[in-house]
C-alpha cells in the first residue's frame, strides 16, 4: 500500500502570503474547503466542508509562520466529524521554501494511508491524490487571480 501524496508547486507569492492563504480561516476557503468551522490554529480542532455532502473534522498539528503548516484529518471524503486524535487519520504538511524574493516552493505530503482501515485506504490515497491536484491548482489560481 503507498502510503504517502507528494506534490511540488511554484508559486510567484512571498513565503507570508502562501502561508497566509494556507493558514488562516478567512483566506484558505478561499481554494481549499468551501466553508471552516471551528477554531483553525495549532492544538485545535475545525472542520473543513467540502459542499453539502463531505465534512472532515482536522487537527492543527503544527503552525510555523512563514514555511510550515499541518493538520490531521480522516481524509475529507470520509465524512469523519469527531476527535481526529483518536481514530486512524493521515497528516498533511505544507512546506514553504522560498527560491527567490517573491517566489516560493510549496510541496505539499499526505501521509499516512497504509495506517488507516483497510476498507477506506486506498479508496481515500486514489481521491485525495486526484483532489490534491485540484486544490493546488486552485491554490496557484489564487495567486494568480489575486494580482501581486
Amino acid at each position: 500500500m503507498q502510503n504517502i501524496i507528494q506534490r511540488d508547486l511554484t508559486i510567484n507569492a512571498t513565503a507570508e502570503r502562501i502561508y497566509n492563504a494556507i493558514a488562516t480561516p478567512e483566506q484558505v476557503v478561499k481554494w481549499f474547503p468551501d466553508t471552516l468551522t471551528g477554531e483553525y490554529r495549532q492544538g485545535a480542532q475545525a472542520v473543513f466542508s467540502f459542499g453539502e455532502k463531505h465534512r472532515s473534522s482536522v487537527y492543527i498539528e503544527a503552525a510555523s509562520p512563514y514555511n510550515y503548516f499541518a493538520y490531521r484529518w480522516v481524509p475529507g471524503g470520509n465524512n469523519f466529524i469527531g476527535e481526529v486524535l483518536t481514530v486512524p487519520h493521515t497528516l498533511v504538511e505544507f512546506r514553504i521554501t522560498e527560491l527567490e524574493p517573491g517566489r516560493c516552493k510549496v510541496s505539499l505530503t499526505e501521509t499516512g494511508f497504509a495506517d488507516l482501515p483497510a476498507d477506506i485506504a486506498a479508496s481515500s490515497l486514489a481521491q485525495n491524490s486526484n483532489g490534491w491536484d485540484v486544490m493546488l491548482t486552485r491554490l496557484q489560481q489564487y495567486f494568480s487571480k489575486e494580482g501581486k
